[in-house]
């Protein structure tokens, strides 16, 4: 049984768009026969790495996925967090031979596009679940 930290940003400007990733993401856990054993909830997208790291470190985790939503908003800041978070990401999951998968809808998207892809939760728990399977074998 694969055994999963679960990171979700709670920042979400407009509604219920993390609560339904977040949902989805433990059906696909459960689903697939594998484990949320500890999740962490931050702020927002930017603090994703520092969470993820932690989690990524505990021995009785093989992966991590991320769960965000980055709304665009009237300047480019959007853009700037989404790459931050998704470097840092990356940085994680190298230094701890962890994989981590960025589960983080946007940056440049409305309201209604992160609404139609809170499914981007599940799809990232199956990814860390598939990522960790391969890296076992």
């Amino acid at each position: 049984m694969v055994q999963l930290g679960l990171v979700v940003a709670q920042y979400d400007k407009h509604g219920a768009v993390i609560d339904e990733m977040e949902r989805g993401a433990r059906e696909a856990a459960d689903d697939n026969d594998a484990e949320v054993v500890a999740s962490l909830a931050v702020p927002g997208a930017y603090d994703t790495p520092l969470a993820a790291d932690r989690l990524a470190r505990r021995s009785d985790i093989d992966a991590v996925a991320v769960l965000g939503a980055i709304i665009s908003g009237d300047t480019d800041h959007d853009q700037v967090i989404g790459t931050a978070a998704a470097q840092g990401l990356t940085d994680v999951s190298l230094d701890r031979d962890t994989p981590v998968t960025l589960g983080i809808i946007g940056p440049g998207m409305s309201q209604d596009e992160a609404e139609a892809r809170t499914d981007k939760g599940a799809s990232a728990v199956q990814s860390a679940i598939d990522l960790a399977t391969e890296l076992e074998q």
